[in-house]
């Protein structure tokens, strides 16, 4: 293997573990594999030595394996079935071809179960038909866009190596007139991680209220970071000034991150992946089947099946998947003395590996994620305890006022 961890011998990695594994919660499919209609700077896609598909220039899904897909993954995951689309860019794939997986699901679909579609797109592409998809059949569109056009527009280009802000807003806009559920992902690079105020007004003043904003971190061959990489103190300076402008806005406007801390100050398993214990919530399905256990890890060595050749159960219980589940336990001696363990869990392993290639060093963000903590863990414990309280009360005012 030229890199990750190797718990067990290699050759034995795709046998099967004794007893119970975690359920395969949800999937993310890339119909188009990496291939992308635009060209951004900072795409971590791009000139990827160890991805296995480098050497095929057009790579799609074909039908016979998307019904496979759908077929076999709506009867592992009754009653809850999660299909997340994602590239490169998925709607190379064609409507046609989005319009055929809901029919499947239609088919497929067992009475009671519930099937939920989302799809990271860059809006390029979108018009009044995909629009029309998107809104009859409910799916969640998160549009990537990273500001006003001239912070957008500084990484994020086409083929040409023309800016595409113009092009996303006209999608945003068509989602917006056709009454499609969406929210926006935002890179954070040198173009915009000094400007929080900037960038949060800007989505404000579009409507749009879920955001997530994704901290950008790529690394050359020696372990230096790339020129549009931010660093840790500027990612921790961007949140907490973040989370002073949402702080008046928490009940109207959605920021991932900080809907991931309360959900874990709560008890509950946060969305973000980054903050469970394990890495094992969900699995990458490429263009032909091909099974991985992260997106950032689409590697010949972490592969864990094909849908067309395993079960999910037994992908599922793969030795290799457990491989990569654990490495996010091999907690750094800083990591078993913070207080704020039970929250991060050590971090993402891609930013605990990027750097030098060692799942066990310290994420390249922690120093941001304390500066995050300690100033928004308090209020937020406080606002999590009013929520549950009146949750609380809501169903002993119910019953004063209808009294059986």
């Amino acid at each position: 293997m030229s890199s990750g961890l190797v718990l067990i011998e290699t050759g034995q990695e795709l046998r099967e573990r004794p007893g119970p594994a975690p359920k395969i919660t949800s999937l993310l499919i890339k119909p188009a594999s990496a291939v992308c209609n635009l060209d951004c700077a900072y795409c971590f896609y791009l000139d990827r030595e160890a991805d296995p598909y480098k050497s095929l220039p057009a790579r799609r899904m074909t039908l016979e394996t998307l019904e496979r897909l759908v077929d076999t993954y709506l009867f592992y995951s009754f009653p809850n079935s999660v299909f997340a689309f994602q590239g490169g860019e998925p709607t190379l794939a064609g409507l046609p071809f989005f319009q055929k997986l809901c029919d499947l699901q239609k088919q497929y679909g067992r009475h009671g179960q519930s099937v939920s579609n989302a799809m990271q797109t860059n809006g390029i592409l979108l018009n009044d038909d995909w629009c029309r998809l998107f809104h009859d059949y409910n799916w969640l569109i998160g549009v990537s866009i990273d500001g006003p056009e001239e912070i957008n527009d500084l990484y994020r280009f086409n083929k040409q190596g023309r800016g595409t802000w113009k092009q996303v807003m006209h999608g945003i806009e068509t989602m917006q007139k056709n009454k499609v559920e969406f929210n926006a992902l935002c890179v954070l690079s040198q173009a915009n991680v000094e400007k929080p105020r900037e960038v949060y007004q800007f989505y404000r003043s579009l409507g749009i209220d879920h955001v997530q904003y994704i901290p950008l971190a790529e690394f050359d061959a020696e372990g230096n970071p790339l020129p549009f990489t931010i660093s840790a103190e500027q990612y921790g300076r961007f949140l907490c000034e973040t989370f002073d402008l949402w702080w008046p806005d928490r009940r109207k406007v959605r920021i991932r991150f900080f809907d991931n801390i309360a959900e874990a100050l709560a008890g509950h398993r946060p969305g973000n992946c980054t903050m469970h214990e394990t890495c094992d919530s969900y699995v990458v399905v490429e263009y032909n089947g091909d099974i991985y256990p992260c997106d950032f890890f689409v590697e010949s060595h972490w592969k864990v099946g094909n849908i067309h050749m395993d079960s999910w159960t037994e992908v599922a219980r793969r030795q290799r998947r457990y491989n990569f589940a654990v490495t996010k336990t091999l907690a750094h001696p800083e990591c078993e003395v913070c207080e704020y363990q039970s929250i991060c869990h050590g971090g993402c392993p891609k930013l605990r590996h990027g750097p030098h290639r060692r799942f066990e060093d310290l994420d390249y963000f922690c120093k941001a994620y304390k500066m995050i903590y300690a100033k928004a863990t308090g209020p937020l414990r406080k606002e999590v305890a009013k929520i549950l309280g009146q949750m609380q009360m809501q169903p002993q005012a119910q019953a004063l006022v209808n009294p059986s």
